[in-house]
């Protein structure tokens, strides 16, 4: 490895650990901050849970796509995607910001399968932070072989957190 490329993987290497440390404590700490005067932004967590779900798709199309050697269409798709989370959280907090909690109402089982979905989809949306960040910096210095990798980790990972995301959202929304 020459020392241009390692020198460029270290800087990479500390974004990703700022990114995948400030995000979520960013997030947390907007959770707490109320905006006053502004209207309650109700009409977003539909919106957000479409693109977990858009998001939960185009990643399945992105695998077929490099699957069928369309390096150029995986690559545009799984940017797409990176895009379509950042939106996500973007609205995801600006909805929290304007408005109070919804509390589950359901009862007995499904209240303690939407509280296991739940927490899980929280704990591994942490997780995953890294682990897309470490996927797409191998990929855009062209270390294919350590890409695929951990995409392998990366994917199954990122497609639970969209899929559980649309799951939450659709358990909650009777109670919003």
């Amino acid at each position: 490895m020459s020392k241009e490329v390692s020198e460029n993987n270290k800087k990479y290497t500390v974004w990703i650990w700022i990114l995948s440390i400030a995000i979520p404590l960013v997030v947390s700490v907007l959770f707490s901050v109320k905006i006053p005067g502004v209207e309650r932004l109700g009409f977003l967590p539909p919106i957000y849970a479409s693109i977990n779900a858009l998001t939960a798709i185009l990643l399945v199309v992105a695998l077929f796509q490099i699957k069928k050697g369309n390096r150029k269409t995986h690559e545009r798709i799984m940017r797409t995607c990176i895009l379509l989370s950042v939106l996500f959280l973007g609205m995801y907090v600006a909805y929290h910001m304007t408005s109070e909690s919804t509390s589950y109402g359901g009862e007995g089982v499904m209240r303690y399968m939407y509280f296991g979905i739940l927490i899980s989809h929280i704990l591994l949306s942490i997780v995953v932070i890294p682990f897309v960040l470490v996927t797409y910096v191998r990929a855009i210095t062209g270390n294919f072989k350590m890409h695929k990798k951990i995409a392998r980790i990366t994917f199954p990972l990122w497609l639970y957190v969209a899929v559980s995301g649309v799951i939450v959202y659709l358990m909650i929304s009777p109670y919003y």
